[in-house]
């Protein structure tokens, strides 16, 4: 019997219009758990490095969690894996709500899509009852629409539903796929587009067997208590939510990264609050999970949409604007599918570029001259792909070397060619220049975290900060309290700080916790609910898998590497990892070396960023050495020590 997940997977071809249901091997839960971890292995073994995106043989692979459906609280995440045609690297989303959980309870851990339908369709997943069927009804629709529409089709409510706007049909790279009050975004849309699916709809009644849920429930229960009564993981955090300084003095305003230092001050707190509560209908949270953390917006004229986090302020910090700005337009952008990190920096791009005269009327006919005005203009061309947004569709990278006459050095914010959090710091933050730099997965969002960006300056009050870490190694604290304002961390903390912050998230994408529930300090220095110590036997309780602090780590280091490996097969390198030039005002090139140098020897890499056979074969990747050896990637004879599958975890 398998415990925790189901032991199935669905393949459907939609070229052929075929539907398998494939038993898995549990082996390969062992070695990486689930979610993206599994996904990873599947895009290895069965996407060749020479795959184009929009090829038929590229995978979209929807992972569930391996504790999504079980007692554990906040266990909802899926994971949406594929190759990006951005980057030509692989591609990776999360999303919340309600729908991987679903997924499970009909009795499947993945959905692997394979193939590109001649029309469009969406798939139909009702228990053992699995189909495609015509969506040409549906083309052109919002995202959140076709849920809604879909649920009135099958007279079912309680179907969960995935979707693409019309930014996903056209192949616009910034598409996202929506689900309720949560969204796949970082560009996954546009595969989905491309294979033309244009929703999936799930309903599942199936039990989840799990291997002690006496003993799990029990733990469960206690977890989702102290997340309950505990404000730092609550809803009443968001009481602070319009206390939006740091966002808006430290990001930059509009592409061109200009950051309107003081903007912040109390009349502006009370008027952003007042228009929050104005429009919100409520806090939403996801599957199992007592965090209320999602608004639920009802703006004039608009369908009821969500936000989340930071993603309320980005159209009106890139155009320049007040905060009812961003949750008009959002109204319009979630139906569409677009992501709201970088659709707005796309457009602010494109404002930019037609000030500088490189775009012209006659490129942007009757192109407004108010700012706000602007973006609802370049929106309807970027998802249409009309005139020059055919070109500001494929992001701002390709954009400025589409259009060319100089664009591209308006290309601010751009990491292996795609749009990143438009930070604008005063001095360099060395972690932070590693996870920029060396991170797999699209976007920083999906790597930061568990330690501060900048430290206390009292020191009091850093000390009493730092003794809520209660699941923090000692080196952590001792490097935090060393900390010292407009000063630097060492080499060696940074390098640690990195990888600790992105093993967490490889092991909440894996087994699909919110990253949000995890770390050595909580978010906002409360204390922790999941991290590295406690989590093995949340996962051990519902699998039935003997696993410790040690061998958890190992297995994020496996999944980290075997990323690594897939994009170092399609020509990542050294090269490509540096954050944007002005990502912070004061530089030292040298130290940025330096510190890279010495994460790529800890994590166990050669100069170029590609693991060493001898890192590869310890954490049993043999398999990834052999072809990077026949491949001429490595020569066989390199060994280098990797100090993150050692004892790593130690408190000390």
């Amino acid at each position: 019997m398998r415990y925790a997940e189901t032991g199935y997977n669905l393949e459907i071809d939609l070229t052929r219009g075929n539907i398998e249901r494939v038993e898995t091997d549990p082996r390969l839960t062992e070695l990486h758990l689930g979610g993206q971890g599994t996904a990873a292995k599947i895009l290895w073994d069965r996407v060749p490095p020479e795959t184009d995106p929009f090829s038929p043989d590229n995978l979209l692979i929807f992972s569930t969690g391996l504790l999504l459906s079980t007692p554990v609280p906040g266990a909802n995440r899926t994971a949406v894996n594929t190759i990006s045609p951005q980057t030509g690297l692989y591609s990776h989303s999360l999303f919340g709500g309600f729908f991987g959980p679903e997924l499970k309870h009909a009795g499947y851990d993945k959905i692997i899509i394979r193939g590109k339908s001649p029309s469009l369709v969406y798939l139909y997943i009702n228990n053992d009852k699995v189909e495609l069927r015509d969506a040409s009804h549906l083309q052109g629709k919002g995202a959140l629409e076709t849920g809604a529409l879909i649920k009135k089709e099958l007279k079912d409510q309680e179907v969960q539903v995935v979707a693409i706007g019309l930014a996903g049909e056209n192949r616009v790279y910034s598409a996202t796929i929506e689900h309720h009050n949560s969204s796949a975004s970082r560009g996954v849309g546009v595969i989905m587009g491309d294979k033309k699916l244009k929703a999936i709809a799930v309903r599942g009644t199936k039990d989840i067997n799990i291997a002690r849920p006496a003993e799990l429930f029990e733990l469960c229960n206690n977890m989702y208590q102290y997340i309950h009564d505990n404000p730092h993981y609550t809803g009443d955090i968001m009481a602070h939510e319009d206390d939006e300084e740091f966002h808006v003095d430290n990001f930059a305003w509009g592409n061109a990264r200009t950051r309107v230092k003081g903007f912040w001050n109390k009349e502006r707190e009370e008027k952003w609050k007042a228009i929050s509560d104005k429009v919100r209908v409520r806090w939403t949270g996801c599957y199992n999970c007592p965090k209320d953390c999602h608004q639920a917006i009802k703006y004039p004229g608009r369908h009821t949409y969500f936000t989340k986090c930071y993603s309320k302020l980005t159209y009106a910090m890139a155009a320049f604007k007040e905060l009812d700005f961003d949750y008009d337009i959002l109204g319009v952008t979630q139906e569409y599918g677009l992501d709201g990190f970088s659709t707005p920096q796309i457009l602010a791009f494109a404002v930019e570029l037609y000030e500088a005269g490189i775009l012209t009327d006659q490129d942007l006919p009757g192109f407004p001259t108010d700012t706000g005005e602007r973006f609802f203009y370049l929106v309807e061309k970027l998802v249409r792909r009309e005139g020059v947004g055919d070109a500001l569709a494929n992001g701002v990278y390709w954009a400025a070397r589409q259009i060319g006459k100089g664009a591209e050095e308006y290309d601010h914010n751009s990491i292996k060619k795609f749009e990143q959090v438009p930070l604008k710091l005063g001095m360099i933050n060395y972690p932070y220049f590693l996870m920029y730099a060396t991170g797999e997965k699209m976007n920083i969002t999906q790597i930061e975290g568990s330690y501060p960006q900048i430290p206390i300056a009292d020191l009091e009050e850093r000390k009493k900060f730092v003794d809520n870490w209660e699941a923090a190694p000692e080196r952590f604290k001792k490097w935090f309290m060393e900390w010292e304002p407009r000063q630097h961390p060492t080499i060696e903390a940074s390098v640690n700080i990195c990888d600790w912050n992105e093993t967490m998230h490889y092991v909440d994408d894996a087994i699909g916790t919110c990253a949000w529930l995890s770390s050595f300090r909580g978010q906002f220095g409360g204390r922790p609910a999941y991290h590295i110590y406690n989590l093995p036997k949340f996962i051990s309780l519902a699998t039935g898998m003997e696993l410790d602090t040690d061998e958890l780590w190992k297995i994020a280091a496996r999944n980290r590497n075997l990323i690594r490996a897939f994009n170092i097969r399609r020509g990542l390198r050294r090269v490509d990892e540096a954050p944007p030039a002005n990502h912070w005002k004061i530089r030292d090139p040298e130290k940025e070396q330096q510190t890279l140098d010495a994460y790529y020897e800890f994590k166990g890499w050669n100069k170029e960023g590609i693991p060493t056979k001898e890192t590869l074969d310890k954490l049993g990747l043999d398999y990834v050495s052999e072809d990077f050896v026949q491949r001429g990637i490595l020569t066989g004879n390199e060994g280098a020590p990797s100090k993150e599958t050692s004892a790593e975890t130690e408190k000390n």
